[in-house]
């Protein structure tokens, strides 16, 4: 079985900082995958709220996830540490990508590597819109 392949951006723009909770814990014991969207997610929320923006409100535009990838590196257990980094990379003309690195902090390990895609998109009108200049200013 071929291993999925994830290159990350040589830097990233935002870090915060998560702990793997016990409702992070699969039956293996270790960070389970399905946790693992959880935390990008909540990571995602603090990337935009530090320019202004939520999910819902990108300078009037929402955004929807269209596909996510997770590559695990190394085990994630409960009570670890986090440093999540963020950045936005590949705008394009209606959404972009946005990446993710899981870094245990207590031993600089990094546990995932990941990202998702996004389009903007119009919730009143039920369209994908345009990529919100204030956007493209802010992470560019």
């Amino acid at each position: 079985m071929a291993r999925i392949k994830l290159k990350l951006p040589d830097s990233f723009s935002f870090s915060t900082r998560l702990d793997i909770r016990i409702t992070d814990i699969n039956y293996g014991g270790h960070l389970g995958n399905d946790s693992v969207l959880g935390l990008m997610h909540e990571a995602r929320i603090r990337f935009l709220a530090d320019k202004g923006f939520t999910e819902g409100d990108v300078d009037g535009a929402g955004i929807i996830m269209t596909g996510a990838v997770i590559v695990f590196a190394s085990e994630g257990f409960y009570g670890d540490k986090l440093r999540v980094d963020v950045t936005v990379d590949d705008i394009t003309n209606a959404g972009c990508s946005i990446f993710y690195r899981m870094v245990n902090t207590s031993n600089e390990k990094v546990i995932v590597k990941a990202k998702t895609d996004i389009v903007f998109f119009d919730y009143k009108t039920k369209k994908v819109t345009r990529t919100p200049e204030l956007f493209i200013e802010a992470y560019s």
